[in-house]
């Protein structure tokens, strides 16, 4: 996995460099931090050895890392997130292998503009649903829309966690290592048993280029485009993601208490769920507006 990461792109890197980035590959695999986010530390710590790459690893400062950081904002016009990220992973790297003490900028923690997710409604999510003929990739959306899943967490799926006798389904390490349950849909149930038997999936439910191997994350992804582009909704700047977003809203549409709906999503903290109170279209429908119970008062 590592080389990936170490020759990709025109600039090499040092043996120096070499060496840090195995360290900090071994420590983050010892910590059982996700592929992802290991992906994500050796990216940015490569580019940052090949910024300064006549300096050893081990003598990189602090002060050489917050210039760099100033680089990727105001030369090449990166985001706060990727700012971020590139932060975090020079923090693992000089606590973890330096064995020294690294701060976050705390700029980079600033208040920043919050916009709410899209949702789409339910006549949408039918209509992308509708709109694909593939019994495979149908299945996909089906099952995302009625469990809420997350797009890893659905690629990661196995045969045995579909516990039709429970009606539910188990994810297991999803976001933060955590596991959780689902609901199993009586109605989806019948559809995937029927999927089941046509394509006779191994290990996982969703095989991707070969028996026993999982649909990638990117496959699903272009599913949801190609739904999106059939139903006539691609200038709605959805995503696969916003499957995830309206399940939460039409649960809580539906009368689901707010706990419930932040178990189901896996969420770790309440806030983050609190934010589908602001998309459920119901909720601000049964809202009295004071200006017409004020008229009504006075009998206009």
């Amino acid at each position: 996995m590592l080389l990936n990461y170490l020759y990709n792109g025109k600039k090499t890197v040092t043996p120096y460099a070499i060496n840090a980035l195995q360290r900090t590959s071994d420590l983050m695999a010892l910590g059982h931090y996700s592929e992802l986010t290991r992906k994500h530390y050796l990216q940015e710590l490569r580019y940052l050895f090949c910024y300064y790459a006549d300096v050893r690893p081990s003598h990189l400062s602090y002060e050489m890392t917050v210039n760099y950081l100033i680089y990727l904002s105001k030369t090449l016009g990166c985001s706060r997130v990727k700012c971020k990220m590139a932060a975090q992973s020079f923090a693992f790297f000089f606590k973890h292998v330096l064995n020294k003490p690294y701060q976050v900028p705390g700029v980079l923690f600033g208040a920043h503009e919050h916009k709410l997710p899209a949702v789409m409604t339910q006549e949408e999510i039918y209509c992308v649903i509708n709109s694909v003929r593939n019994l495979k990739h149908r299945m996909l959306l089906s099952l995302l829309y009625s469990t809420g899943m997350r797009l890893r967490e659905i690629s990661n799926l196995k045969i045995e966690e579909v516990d039709s006798k429970q009606m539910r389904i188990r994810i297991t390490s999803g976001k933060g290592k955590k596991d959780r349950y689902v609901p199993l849909s009586e109605m989806l149930l019948r559809e995937l048993r029927c999927y089941y038997l046509e394509y006779r999936p191994e290990k996982y439910l969703f095989n991707g280029g070969g028996k026993g191997r999982k649909y990638s994350p990117r496959s699903i992804q272009c599913v949801m485009q190609q739904a999106l582009i059939k139903a006539g909704l691609s200038d709605k700047q959805y995503s696969i993601h916003t499957i995830r977003h309206s399940f939460a809203t039409h649960l809580l549409d539906n009368g689901t208490d707010i706990q419930a709906i932040q178990q189901l999503m896996g969420h770790q903290h309440i806030h983050q769920t609190l934010q589908y109170l602001h998309l459920s279209t119901k909720r601000l429908k049964k809202i009295v507006n004071p200006y017409d119970a004020l008229l009504q008062q006075q009998g206009l």
